[in-house]
């Protein structure tokens, strides 16, 4: 296996590393749940596929006896079967240059490397990159660091009663509540699943309010400034609409876009900012963006899903809004990841923060559905999605603490990649070393050491990394991956409960804070009485901590974190993620009703209005009220919606004033908002 990156290795982030070190064939199948990686063809994309471990009998033992076990292929021919995916690998990445000067691939900065899709804000770029000039471009001295796009968690939420299919919902917000100014402002939809543009909450004298659908998945017409997907235009849609009934189709087979999904999340998340029978922000113009996302494994080999399609959706929408000359833009993004520090530094929190530098501009960000640490009945899984956080200190130099990290088993093979991050502050320096479920200690990797893809006895993999004053932040980070053997066979990663030993070499503050990835929980297949999952590891209960459970996105300086009210009983909601983030800054900012929330139902002609909850639903709610706030001032800055946000919002019954790690300064009032707003600049000078 040819490393790479040895003389660049403080230039490369440590899952960047671990990618491009990797086996091409590994890769082709860890694209598959790896949202920044992608196979560039269907037939490289059919060459890498792949089939679980079979037998009447659970396999084990030695690498050996596993391969015997599956028709005695050898290793290296499990891994050679392949060609052509050296070059037909790709990633997404985020690019640090060393200056802020505007480059273009024209310029042929990254000359002698394959740069496509780029594009730059300040000293922050994005681009894709064939995995196998990963290296030349970390060489090339325009480059300060490179880091892979993190993966978005799927926003899977609960589906609530459906209720009141043939009648219209009741308002959530009345009229009086809901005072538009005379600004145009658009409000932008950042989601998966599909937009259903034809659905009745979405038409005004028979025109549809979507001014433009961009299908990141799509091949057709790309946007104006970008290189990929299809942008769908109002008269489209439109004519989609007037020539349906005549054709005997539904307008969304004339002008199909990559997901239809029954009960499109984001079709529900457009209807509450500003649907027409209960949404907040009743008549605004939208925008979508859809991320590709597809459902299906195969798909996700040939598809990106990662955070830097986030810094492309917002920097379109502000371009959007630009051109069509709105006032101002409120956008929305009920998605996210647990990756990086938790403390605004991550590339896509710095490109956001950077977008929002302009006045007239809002984001709003769910907080995450990982807050539930326990269990509420028999049977409750939910707290394996919340147990994603750790911390703790390390008192003195030669002292230890441990993190436990669990590995799901009890019939279910775990054929995910997982992945731990735990930083700390510049000044310390941490060993780590790893212990397997019912194995010995492996090999103590001190600062500024790693060891990568080190193989098991069993044949899956582990990979350590401890790096020091991270580009992004000056920090240090410990990176551990626990990764299935994957070949044309594959082996799941031993379950149980995986020790993390931290030893405190050089202790000066001794804190630290952990996170776990989060894979989105989908059947691979079955043999016998094993099933075989990708699904997500989490903390046991004695090292999780509930605090500061907030999706990375939302850690952003600038943009507004929003957690899940129970809007009927004035509780915030087991499962909204908390704050705050690791540097100690309020975040989520506010709470909004989330819970059973009653919305548009996307490409579905039975269910017109479906329940969701979750703070996908939370977050649109604020972005509507933003919105409005912005139709009366569309100069208000994201600081200073965020201000007002704060000022107005009124605390959860037995709670006061002060900032909640669940709940921010407490549940929105919009009419208190919009009032607010709208004194803004009326604001006398007392001198006069």
């Amino acid at each position: 296996m040819t490393k790479v990156f040895e003389e660049n290795t403080l230039r490369v982030s440590p899952k960047l590393r671990l990618v491009a070190n990797c086996d091409q064939q590994v890769n082709a199948i860890r694209a598959e749940h790896a949202a920044s990686l992608r196979v560039s063809t269907k037939a490289l994309a059919e060459q890498a596929s792949v089939r679980v471990v079979r037998g009447e009998k659970p396999v084990s033992g030695s690498t050996q006896d596993l391969l015997e076990a599956n028709d005695k292929k050898s290793l290296a021919a499990a891994r050679g079967s392949l060609s052509g995916l050296a070059a037909g690998v790709e990633a997404n990445i985020f690019i640090t240059l060393t200056e802020d000067k505007n480059l273009t691939l024209r310029s042929q900065p990254f000359a002698g490397v394959d740069v496509r899709d780029y594009k730059q804000r300040g000293r922050a770029a994005t681009a894709t990159v064939r995995l196998d000039q990963l290296d030349k471009l970390a060489a090339n001295p325009v480059v300060a660091h490179l880091g892979l796009g993190d993966t978005l968690k799927y926003p899977d939420v609960p589906l609530g009663e459906v209720s009141n299919r043939a009648t219209d919902p009741v308002a959530r917000v009345p009229a009086a509540k809901r005072r538009k100014g005379k600004h145009r402002v658009l409000i932008g939809i950042v989601d998966v699943g599909g937009f259903d543009f034809a659905h009745e909450d979405f038409i005004a004298g028979g025109q549809t309010r979507f001014v433009r659908i961009w299908d990141m998945g799509a091949v057709g017409r790309a946007p104006a400034g970008f290189d990929y997907g299809h942008e769908l235009t109002r008269d489209e849609m439109n004519a989609a609409m007037r020539e349906a009934p005549a054709v005997g189709v539904g307008a969304h087979d004339l002008e199909p876009q990559s997901q239809r999904s029954r009960h499109s999340h984001a079709t529900h998340v457009a209807s509450i900012a500003a649907g027409r029978k209960s949404g907040v922000a009743k008549g605004f113009d939208i925008a979508g963006v859809l991320l590709s996302l597809p459902d299906a494994d195969f798909e996700r080999r040939l598809s990106f899903y990662d955070s830097t399609r986030i810094a492309h959706a917002v920097d379109y929408l502000f371009q959007l809004a630009a051109t069509e000359s709105y006032d101002a833009v409120s956008i929305n993004i009920s998605l996210g990841t647990n990756g990086h520090a938790h403390d605004g530094s991550a590339p896509i929190c710095r490109w956001i923060d950077s977008a929002l530098s302009e006045p007239g501009r809002c984001v709003s960000v769910a907080a995450g559905n990982a807050g539930q640490h326990e269990p509420q009945f028999d049977g409750d899984l939910g707290y394996v999605m919340g147990r994603i956080h750790t911390s703790g200190r390390i008192d003195a130099n030669g002292l230890e603490q441990f993190v436990y990290w669990q590995v799901v088993g009890n019939g279910i093979e775990d054929v995910s990649e997982n992945e731990l991050e735990i930083w700390y502050p510049p000044q310390d320096r941490f060993a780590i070393q790893l212990k397997p479920p019912g194995g010995d200690w492996l090999a103590v990797v001190e600062p500024g050491q790693y060891l990568e893809n080190q193989m098991l006895d069993d044949g899956s993999f582990y990979s350590i990394y401890n790096d020091l004053y991270h580009e992004d932040n000056g920090h240090n980070t410990l990176s551990v991956f626990l990764t299935p053997f994957l070949s044309k066979v594959v082996k799941g990663v031993p379950a149980g409960v995986w020790t993390v030993r931290l030893i405190g070499r050089d202790i000066r503050d001794g804190r630290y804070h952990g996170w776990i990835e989060r894979d989105d929980p989908r059947r691979v297949g079955r043999t016998g009485e094993r099933e075989y999952w990708r699904f997500p590891s989490f903390f046991t209960r004695t090292s999780n901590v509930d605090s500061s459970s907030i999706n990375t996105l939302a850690c952003g300086n600038s943009v507004i974190g929003v957690g899940n009210c129970v809007d009927a009983e004035n509780t915030v909601n087991i499962t909204s993620s908390q704050g705050p983030t690791r540097d100690g800054r309020e975040k989520p900012d506010i709470c909004a009703p989330g819970t059973d929330i009653l919305a548009a139902s996307g490409f579905d002609a039975g269910d017109r209005y479906v329940e969701m909850s979750g703070t996908s639903m939370a977050s649109p709610y604020v972005a509507g009220v933003a919105a409005l706030m912005l139709s009366h001032e569309p100069k208000l800055s994201a600081a200073q919606i965020c201000g007002i946000l704060r000022r107005t919002a009124y605390p959860l019954p037995l709670r006061n004033y002060a900032w909640q790690n669940d709940a921010g300064f407490g549940k929105i009032r919009i009419e208190r908002c919009i009032e607010e707003a709208r004194q803004v600049l009326e604001r006398k000078d007392l001198r006069a």
